[in-house]
């Protein structure tokens, strides 16, 4: 029974197609500005990547304003079908009060509430919904309804901290190792373990107490999971939710030089982490000098890697 819905999602995904919508939201700081909407773009470019069957809305700065997010968001309501797919994709900073929790952007925010009531007048059968924000967990409950994958970059309201978890998933749909089945796509679940495992990774790199702890659940039920597997029942719908189809032979032809590279783009996205954590307690004009200078090494980088 397990295997014939999965075979049934895949034969349905092949001919429908795909609506994704990213928000990336207020930065509270020049540097998370520049980070969010860098992820933003980044995340753009790649599921546009995927062909025309992809219909891709992006909206960041001071355009991913709660109007637009509506508007965007009542586009797809309008057009999707329910044998179509629906992705949304959340950066940058949440809040919660204890009671609710809020997408922090330009303007009145939005709550986790008015926002399921927003995805729940979309007819696609197959949603995903990745929210990357800090205090994402606490989004969990609303947004969490049969035929949804909901991912959380932290487990409760309380994980706080800006998070990371958004800087690995755009990654997991630029690395080849994130299709650990090697059959050509990168599905929610493998950009998922991706993702947590560097997370994971990178606070103990950094010699850090773990503020974010990324969750999945694709049952209808707000008790996600770390560990998402056949075991606990997670992760099903998640393995059968494609988000990127790379070609065969930029699979296969990754040469050691690129693998290089992406290990130094992390380097220097953790050197620029651990630079703002710093940041209280350097000059601003040398925490400027240090920092301007990594971002134009991670440009450059970056640049090498999309080559």
């Amino acid at each position: 029974m397990r295997l014939s819905a999965l075979l049934l999602l895949a034969v349905i995904g092949a001919h429908a197609a795909t609506f994704s919508v990213t928000i990336a939201g207020l930065g509270g700081a020049p540097e998370y500005e520049t980070q969010f909407e860098k992820w933003a773009a980044a995340l753009d470019q790649e599921l546009r990547g995927n062909g025309p069957a992809m219909q891709v809305v992006t909206l960041s700065g001071p355009s991913a304003t709660r109007a637009r997010m509506e508007q965007a968001l009542s586009g797809v309501a309008a057009q999707a079908r329910s044998d179509d797919a629906f992705a949304l994709f959340l950066i940058g900073h949440g809040s919660f009060d204890g009671t609710d929790y809020k997408l922090n952007l330009p303007g009145p925010d939005v709550t986790a509430a008015e926002l399921a009531s927003w995805l729940n007048r979309i007819s696609a059968r197959r949603q995903l919904v990745v929210n990357m924000t800090s205090c994402s967990g606490a989004s969990l409950a609303a947004l969490a309804r049969k035929d949804r994958i909901v991912i959380t970059a932290t487990k409760s309201g309380n994980e706080k901290n800006a998070t990371v978890f958004a800087r690995y998933w755009v990654d997991a749909l630029r690395d080849p190792a994130a299709d650990t089945d090697k059959n050509g796509e990168v599905s929610a679940l493998e950009a998922f373990r991706y993702a947590e495992r560097k997370t994971a990774a990178y606070f103990e790199s950094e010699k850090l107490l773990a503020t974010e702890h990324p969750m999945l659940t694709d049952t209808g039920s707000a008790n996600a999971s770390r560990d998402p597997k056949l075991e606990n029942g997670q992760g099903v719908l998640a393995s059968a939710f494609p988000l990127i189809r790379p070609q065969a032979s930029e699979v296969g032809n990754v040469a050691p030089e690129k693998q290089k590279l992406f290990a130094k783009k992390e380097d220097l996205e953790a050197r620029i982490d651990r630079l703002k954590y710093q940041k209280a307690a350097m000059a601003p004009d040398d925490y400027k000098q240090q920092l301007t200078a990594l971002l134009l090494e991670l440009a450059r980088t970056q640049a090498e890697i999309d080559r």
